[in-house]
């Protein structure tokens, strides 16, 4: 199971910026700490998890949102782990409704599927030396310079 922690970053169109994958301009979200965070309608947050993963060089780890909070319609993106990732999960939120809705702190939002290999993988994330590799906040979009 993945937990958040109390802290958010809640997407605003307060600046009137545009959100950038490439140029990511940190004015699209405001930063919130509490127990309960409020996702606006059709907004979206990012939390991090509280466990700190260190996943094997012959598992992947599959990061799917709990039934409970689909149902309410908060989506969990689901998120991959390659094998030798480590850091904190930043986790992405999804408000698909038309109200607000409430994220809670320190209970499980997510479950994370571990898939065993018969063998290790060529190329690790670590061999990559991966961008989100070692993160311990939330991690805004990065995007490497080539």
């Amino acid at each position: 199971m993945a937990s958040l922690v109390n802290e958010f970053k809640i997407f605003t169109n307060l600046n009137s910026t545009v959100v950038d994958p490439k140029h990511f301009d940190d004015a699209n979200v405001v930063d919130f700490i509490g127990d309960v965070c409020i996702v606006p309608p059709n907004s979206f947050a990012l939390a991090r998890t509280v466990e700190y993963f260190k996943i094997p060089r012959d598992v992947l780890a599959i990061c799917l949102g709990k039934s409970t909070y689909a149902r309410c319609g908060i989506i969990v993106n689901v998120t991959p782990f390659e094998p030798e990732f480590e850091g904190h999960i930043t986790i992405e939120i999804s408000n698909t409704t038309p109200l607000p809705a409430k994220i809670y702190a320190n209970e499980g939002i997510a479950q994370v599927l571990f898939l065993q290999g018969d063998e290790v993988c060529e190329t690790s994330y670590k061999d990559k030396s991966g961008k989100y590799q070692g993160q311990e906040g939330i991690t805004l979009p990065r995007i490497l310079k080539q």
